[in-house]
């Protein structure tokens, strides 16, 4: 087996998404699923072909595309046979969406939809309405990221897990016995995390 070589953490913790080439990146599922793939060490684009079972000349497109947002940079090169091989990597640990557009959050479902499918472990989806005052979301909101944030264990030689956390207040038309439609505070939503 080769050396790997060593690279240092991404070099931002948390990224918030806001710029349109940002939102444009984020709007196909194969770039969301890279996103998936470097969030815990960099990799060259035939390891990720693999691993997604893509087409290297796919990978290496969308890569490109993601690299120009800033949402992953080369970590590193080395020469090999006479060729130039390039480590990507995310430009953060967790990238936070604050205004999630639509286009950004269909390919990101789409994206898990299709790692859902691939899953060689059982895999746990639920969908639940709750009926919650703004501060009880705001609470909840929170402690979701926290419970995410401290699940962590960091061990190279354990599986990676995907975790897709959604708060949000479910959209209903005005109506003479629902209460006037307030403004949830917005909650970091994690992109490709």
């Amino acid at each position: 087996m080769r050396d790997e070589p060593s690279y240092l953490p991404p070099p931002e913790d948390v990224l918030e998404i806001g710029a349109p080439e940002q939102f444009a990146a984020l709007s196909h599922p194969l770039r969301q699923r890279l996103l998936f793939a470097l969030g815990h060490r960099p990799a060259t684009i035939s390891r990720l072909a693999a691993q997604l079972d893509a087409k290297k000349g796919n990978v290496a497109h969308h890569l490109k595309v993601l690299c120009e947002a800033g949402l992953v940079h080369i970590a590193g090169t080395r020469q090999v046979r006479g060729g130039t091989e390039q480590h990507y990597q995310r430009t953060a640990r967790r990238m936070v969406v604050a205004e999630p557009q639509a286009a950004g959050t269909a390919a990101m479902l789409a994206a898990v939809a299709q790692e859902l499918d691939l899953s060689p472990a059982e895999t746990h989806l639920t969908l639940r309405h709750l009926r919650l005052s703004p501060a009880k979301a705001r609470e909840l909101g929170e402690t979701l990221a926290k419970l995410v944030d401290d699940a962590e264990e960091y061990a190279e030689d354990q599986p990676v897990h995907g975790v897709l956390v959604a708060l949000y207040q479910q959209a209903q038309p005005d109506s003479p016995w629902s209460a006037p439609s307030s403004k949830l505070p917005k909650v970091g939503r994690p992109a490709g995390s």
